[in-house]
């Protein structure tokens, strides 16, 4: 198991974003840590895997899925906050996603635990038509596209280990960090950076 992100140039994410996740997750786990990236940047202690396909944004992140990459993953996009123990996270050896915070029937591909053997389905699906993909699920992104396949049968971080994945609007901010939070997603405005995170 490995710990990954994605950095995709062209956007408001730059190397040292990856870094502050790195740094953070180091505090709390000891695992290999990986970035998918079309940028070239020196980072010690992170290995950077080149993006191979030219998709835009959030579509990146569907680089996740190559069979060339091998083993389970845990996924954190850039804009997480990682402030508690991740042990139970990395331990938990079945497909979980985070449920939606603003669609709480749907997912959201912000935090993830990727088996290898979850990936392959949908990578085949996807990159038989790519392009159809990103047109159809264009306004909610790749977690649209996971829903396809993973709606009924992956786990939810917030049902699997509770109170360990929150969110800063809903669950921080105005709240304090729950006693139990592991890992904060800001899942938009504000970034972690904005609010001293």
């Amino acid at each position: 198991m490995r710990v990954i992100c994605v950095l995709r140039s062209g956007g408001e994410y730059r190397p040292e974003h990856v870094i502050r996740l790195r740094d953070q997750v180091a505090v709390w786990l000891d695992a290999p840590f990986a970035c998918l990236s079309d940028l070239r940047f020196a980072a010690s202690r992170v290995e950077v895997l080149p993006l191979r396909h030219g998709w835009p944004g959030w579509w990146a992140k569907m680089e996740l899925f190559r069979p060339d990459i091998a083993g389970d993953l845990l996924y954190f996009d850039l804009d997480m906050s990682i402030v508690g123990d991740l042990t139970e996270m990395a331990q938990i050896g079945r497909l979980a996603i985070m449920r939606d915070v603003y669609r709480p029937t749907g997912l959201q591909s912000s935090v993830m635990y990727l088996p290898e053997a979850a990936r392959a389905p949908v990578w085949d699906d996807w990159i038989r038509q790519p392009a159809g993909w990103m047109q159809r699920h264009r306004r909610i992104g790749d977690q649209g596209f996971l829903e396809r396949h993973w709606l009924q049968s992956a786990a939810r971080w917030q049902d699997a280990l509770p109170g360990q994945v929150v969110s800063y609007k809903a669950d921080v901010l105005g709240a304090g960090l729950p006693e139990a939070a592991r890992v904060v997603a800001f899942h938009g405005k504000p970034r972690p950076w904005d609010v001293g995170w």
